[in-house]
């Protein structure tokens, strides 16, 4: 699969359109991804095993862009999270780690066709999973998944007229299960926000 993507030159992709951009990009780090696990299968606790004090597995040459190794990392904060190039914070949905903190993997590839949708669709699932996100009616705070804090700024570039992570959990206030009389605090800012830990185990089917 990485070989094909290998083939897509500069001027292919600058030839797509912006959702098949992000749809190719998107694939290509979960494949280079799935790649990069498989290398250590079955032994393989978590990805971060991979790596080694001086380098971690995201700073690792191993996939060819454009006629370039490149970084997993080049790919997701050097070309997907460029700010004012695609701003698009649901990205973090489905760019996959292969751990268990990580929202689930799509069972299809994402394509530019359908991008909006699957988009949507991969958020929404993340943002109902308790275990990932949550509110506690006791405490009267949301607790919430580490991307939340690490990505903080690109869920404060205006994508859909969002400016806050307040804002963008007001969006799926019904799926966290927010009370509609904690909403005011929520867009208040008022409302606490803790930062569950992340879970770095591999997420796998044996």
């Amino acid at each position: 699969v990485l070989d094909l993507y290998a083939g897509v030159t500069r001027a292919d992709y600058e030839a797509m359109s912006r959702d098949q951009r992000l749809a190719f990009l998107i694939n290509l780090y979960n494949a280079a991804t799935l790649e990069l696990v498989l290398g250590g299968y079955p032994d393989l606790k978590s990805i971060r095993d991979l790596g080694s004090l001086i380098r971690s597995p995201w700073k690792q040459r191993i996939v060819r862009v454009f006629g370039e190794l490149r970084t997993l990392d080049d790919i997701e904060h050097g070309m997907i999270r460029t700010p004012g190039v695609f701003d698009e914070p649901r990205i973090h949905f489905v760019v996959n780690c292969a751990s268990v903190g990580c929202p689930a993997l799509r069972p299809e590839a994402i394509t530019g066709a359908r991008l909006q949708a699957q988009l949507e669709d991969s958020t929404r699932r993340f943002m109902r999973d308790v275990s990932r996100n949550r509110y506690d009616p006791v405490k009267g705070r949301l607790e919430v998944s580490k991307i939340f804090d690490w990505y903080r700024a690109d869920f404060e570039r205006g994508w859909a007229g969002i400016a806050s992570r307040e804002q963008f959990f007001g969006r799926y206030a019904d799926l966290l299960a927010i009370p509609p009389s904690e909403r005011a605090r929520l867009a208040e800012q008022r409302m606490p926000i803790g930062f569950l830990d992340y879970d770095w185990r591999l997420n796998d089917r044996r």
